[in-house]
């Protein structure tokens, strides 16, 4: 395969030269930022806090700015964890995991409980006259990956078995929130990741009753194995994480340093 052609003075690429150059050139961004996330050298001066795809994007960055301003000499780099294998070969001081990470390496604690309940589009509750959890029979279901499945929720929540035949699978909760608000179907989710959608009335719980809402200690705080617990930022960045749950009523499990 000819990745150029000579002429006189000058090599010019031919058009699959071109697509492996381009195809290279991608190569090694993904190197570099790889090289990024690892070498601690690369993060020198910055508090480096992990966490999944949808907590960075639906709770953690809308509210970073409000740390920032409380302190102005912190520098914050925000990575996520695409699971928890990530915790063992990703740089990070600080990281916020969804789910128990197994791991005898790193220091876990319980960080916070949420309440997974029915969510959906007041139309479509309207629609399909949503009552109680056993009319979720006529409706779409939406999982994604969280602390309880749909399967676990309904036996908890119902004397009586709920069959349903339709449902939908996103990986993500960010995407399984999205598709509940577009009325797509029911999505099992919390005030956590849902909270701007409950707040601006394009979510709502059709069975706003403590009796169909489960609490799971889903979030765990996972600090690196180099952390420094002298750190003004990380210190200052853990009680901020707490005070910040509190502030938006939401159940955070004390924890020590």
């Amino acid at each position: 395969m000819l990745l150029f052609q000579r002429h006189p003075g000058r090599a010019v690429l031919t058009p699959a030269g071109r697509t492996y150059a381009r195809e290279i050139e991608r190569a090694f961004g993904v190197i570099a930022d790889a090289t990024s996330l690892v070498a601690p050298q690369s993060q020198r001066g910055y508090l480096v806090v992990a966490s999944g795809p949808s907590f960075a994007a639906k709770w953690l960055q809308p509210r970073l700015p409000e740390f920032l301003r409380a302190n102005p000499e912190v520098r914050i780099r925000l990575s996520t964890l695409s699971d928890h294998d990530d915790l063992e070969s990703t740089r990070f001081d600080i990281a916020v995991a969804y789910g128990y990470p197994h791991t005898s390496k790193l220091d876990v604690e319980p960080l916070l409980v949420e309440r997974l309940r029915p969510l959906c589009s007041p139309a479509l509750a309207t629609m399909l006259a949503l009552k109680t959890p056993h009319d979720l029979s006529r409706a779409t279901l939406i999982h994604s990956s969280n602390g309880l499945t749909w399967s676990e929720y309904l036996r908890r929540v119902c004397d009586a078995e709920v069959r349903h035949d339709n449902g939908l699978w996103l990986d993500r909760s960010v995407m399984a929130i999205e598709a509940a608000v577009d009325g797509l179907g029911v999505v099992l989710e919390s005030d956590v990741l849902a909270a701007e959608e409950l707040s601006d009335g394009r979510l709502i719980a059709p069975f706003d009753d403590s009796r169909f809402s489960v609490e799971v200690t889903s979030y765990y705080l996972v600090r690196s194995r180099g952390y420094n617990t002298s750190s003004y930022a990380a210190t200052a960045f853990e009680a901020w994480l707490r005070s910040a749950f509190k502030a938006a009523n939401l159940t955070s499990k004390s924890g020590g340093m």
